[in-house]
């Protein structure tokens, strides 16, 4: 099983996230990092992904390859995070045969309904929950 974490800018979602899911993460389980930025993905590797890679083949090469995507929202939007986010990334995500799970956020001028509710913490943790039932259930 495969769980790949994308992330763009610094990090900070992308490393909540892998310091979510590296504390419920089964045995035997992969834990990868992708990021838009080199930033990024050193923010993902220091929370403890197992192995990461940066740009915009490495997004192509996750969404082809993992079992299950995480990634905020962003990761499917072209032009997003102040443009690191290209058409082909947000293309390869969206069209990606592994179990993606969003995380919304509203810095990308983009309101997911019902999403509000809910504190990035609270959306973090839901996320890790989902990430690995997904991948077990792979």
């Amino acid at each position: 099983m495969k769980i790949v974490v994308l992330d763009g800018q610094g990090g900070g979602i992308g490393r909540a996230l892998i310091g979510a899911i590296a504390e419920i993460l089964p045995e035997g389980a992969e834990l990868l990092c992708v990021g838009t930025n080199a930033m990024a993905t050193a923010a993902m590797l220091k929370a403890g992904a197992q192995r990461g890679a940066t740009g915009e083949n490495s997004v192509r090469w996750a969404a082809e390859h993992a079992d299950v995507l995480v990634a905020p929202i962003a990761l499917v939007l072209k032009d997003s995070m102040m443009g690191e986010v290209t058409g082909d990334m947000a293309a390869a995500v969206g069209a990606s045969r592994a179990q993606r799970i969003l995380v919304p956020t509203e810095r990308c001028r983009t309101h997911v309904a019902g999403a509000g509710k809910m504190s990035m913490q609270e959306l973090i943790a839901d996320a890790a929950r989902q990430a690995v039932a997904a991948a077990a259930g792979r």
